[in-house]
């Protein structure tokens, strides 16, 4: 879909040039080149995300990590001992597991600002990550599950109950 919008955006901007008239139309072609050169960007990352075959999210007894939100993706691995809550959460079209992270003084340097802003809840001072089931082949229910069984786990390997 992207590239079929690359080859619009791209004969839209030769026509705005002159190619096919010999009318140098400025302001739409200034438009539509920048428009192109936006979905190329996205078309190009899209396209060296697929050749990526790690795991979207991997869960074990010691951390978590995943990378189907930017937000999962910029903050890394988490340490399950941290961990206060995991809960589904609509947002959108999409429901997100949401884990919640106290001792968010030790997360802070792994996120840009802009995403701190969005994890970080001042009043409770913890973390929220969201992690999407969307992006992989299985029901938010099911990663719900699989996150709880693995805190569950990481909590009996420690001595917690």
């Amino acid at each position: 879909m992207s590239g079929a919008i690359c080859v619009v955006l791209l004969l839209i901007f030769l026509y705005c040039i002159g190619l096919f008239d010999g009318e140098l139309k400025v302001k739409p072609a200034v438009f539509s080149g920048g428009a192109l050169l936006v979905m190329l960007i996205l078309l190009l990352n899209s396209l060296l995300s697929l050749r990526d075959k790690s795991a979207q999210i991997v869960l074990n007894e010691s951390y978590f990590s995943g990378k189907t939100t930017p937000l999962a993706k910029a903050f890394g691995a988490g340490n399950w001992e941290d961990v206060t809550a995991i809960n589904l959460q609509k947002v959108g079209g999409d429901t997100l597991v949401v884990v919640t992270l106290r001792n968010a003084s030790n997360y802070k340097d792994r996120l840009p600002s802009m995403l701190w802003k969005m994890a970080y809840h001042a009043a409770t001072q913890e973390l929220n990550i969201m992690y999407s089931a969307s992006v992989i082949t299985i029901e938010s229910d099911e990663l719900y599950g699989l996150f709880m069984s693995y805190w569950k786990l990481s909590k009996k390997e420690s001595g917690i109950h």
